[in-house]
């Protein structure tokens, strides 16, 4: 068992930079420090540019001390998964395929980290092109158990304190799992939220988010980026307050069970009871199927989540796994081989068939969002697998995604001493919302 990772926020610290009682220096050496200590064991990262991050920092701390920052995350250092084009570092996709690749241009949400003045620290683990096939990475918990996938690299930087944040993508668990197995908070935004523009990340359902120390470091490297590149093309992009919002309590929570329910751990269920109960002594109702029609419809709408979702992913995925097939198929995972077959004996009826069960889940999933503030569930069935051959069963954070909803994983529920994230669901374009009632599930959770 691995020591017990420790956090490290940022946007907390910010207070003490004007004065220099604090700075993004010190704070980048602390993760510094953490790397040393901690890297050989995790593998988080394919690339360090320490002595780049070194002078981006040192830049920072003027301007803090000027009392000019770029923004809320001026300083902060951070990782970029490694599906996310940098111009200044190798972007290998978890890939042979793309060993030393250089893009020529940063990606959409690269480009707005530099211009909040984030300090952009080294690029983190994806698994083969953010997919199943795991790439090496180790539980900061314990290590011999999986971070979670496809955001590895970030999910475990971030647990163990090497980052105070990281860049993930979700199409089907990618950000909210790992943070949950990993202890950190997780944000995926609304489909359409943060520009994915220079990201080999073209899925339907696919989102650019955020893996963080804090709820609201999570919120303000998201928002920084939006501000800066807007959302996906045709999207207004995430909006809201440039700085955490304040909580605020739900008045009606739903339990979203999913098929993942019966395979639930006893611990597990007990942790996350526990929390049901010190909700409803808060104020919050929490709705079941068996008290709300609508949610019983929803559950009915995404109980086969995984199998739809997998299915638009895989005719989704024709272009490019048709290319790097071409190119070399010997450099291939299995299962990548295995997905590109599927979508060759797919047909586009067969694709259209699925995305209407989407759109139908989504349109209950809109009737539910006028009777409940927010949706609860877990990212996972219990603790981080042991064995790093997969990245852990995505069941219960399948359904969120197929919804195109934003969701939140909170480090507040646990097994067996082990992390496990509780997830929170808002509804599409309704983010703010989201993160008001998340911070105030904490806070309750808290104490």
């Amino acid at each position: 068992m691995s020591p017990t990772p420790q956090r490290r926020p940022y946007v907390s610290r910010t207070s003490s930079f004007a004065s220099g009682a604090d700075s993004p220096v010190q704070v980048l050496e602390e993760c510094l420090a953490a790397i040393d200590q901690r890297e050989a064991a995790v593998a988080a990262f394919t690339v360090i540019e320490a002595q780049a991050a070194r002078s981006a920092a040192e830049a920072s701390t003027k301007r803090w001390r000027a009392n000019a920052p770029l923004s809320a995350i001026d300083g902060m250092p951070v990782g970029v998964k490694d599906m996310i084009d940098t111009a200044d570092m190798v972007t290998g996709m978890g890939s042979p395929l793309f060993d030393g690749y250089r893009p020529r241009f940063d990606a959409a949400s690269v480009q707005g980290l530099r211009e909040a003045g984030a300090v952009i620290l080294g690029k983190t683990v994806t698994t083969e092109f953010a997919s199943s096939e795991p790439r090496g990475t180790r539980n900061p918990w314990d290590v011999t158990r999986t971070p979670g996938g496809s955001s590895s690299g970030s999910a475990a930087a971030v647990g163990c304190g090497m980052l105070c944040g990281g860049l993930g993508t979700q199409v089907v668990g990618s950000i909210l799992r790992p943070a949950g197995f990993c202890g950190a908070y997780g944000f995926k935004p609304s489909v359409g939220g943060i520009n994915r523009g220079g990201s080999l990340d073209y899925l339907s359902q696919s989102v650019t988010g955020t893996i963080a120390a804090s709820l609201a470091d999570a919120w303000a490297m998201a928002r920084a980026i939006a501000d800066r590149v807007g959302g996906d093309p045709g999207y207004p992009g995430l909006t809201g307050p440039l700085t955490v919002p304040p909580p605020r309590r739900p008045t009606r929570l739903a339990l979203l069970r999913t098929a993942g329910w019966p395979i639930l751990t006893a611990p597990a269920r007990a942790s996350l009871e526990a929390a049901l109960d010190w909700l409803r002594a808060a104020g919050a109702t929490v709705l079941t199927p068996e008290d709300c029609d609508a949610l019983a419809t929803v559950e009915a709408a995404t109980a086969e989540a995984h199998p739809i979702t997998m299915g638009i992913n895989a005719w989704e995925w024709r272009w490019p796994l048709d290319s790097f097939v071409a190119r070399d198929a010997s450099v291939l995972s299995p299962s990548t081989r295995e997905r590109h077959a599927r979508s060759q004996a797919m047909t586009q009826a067969e694709y259209v068939a699925l995305l209407a069960r989407r759109d139908a889940a989504r349109a209950a999933y809109a009737a539910l969002a006028k009777q409940v503030d927010a949706v609860i569930s877990v990212t996972a069935p219990g603790a981080a697998p042991v064995g790093l051959e997969t990245t852990g069963n995505p069941v219960f954070v399948v359904p969120g995604s197929m919804l195109g909803a934003p969701g939140v994983s909170l480090p507040v529920l646990d097994d067996s001493g082990l992390p496990l994230g509780l997830q929170v669901l808002g509804f599409p374009q309704s983010d703010e919302i989201l993160i008001a009632a998340a911070g105030w599930i904490e806070d309750t959770l808290r104490g």
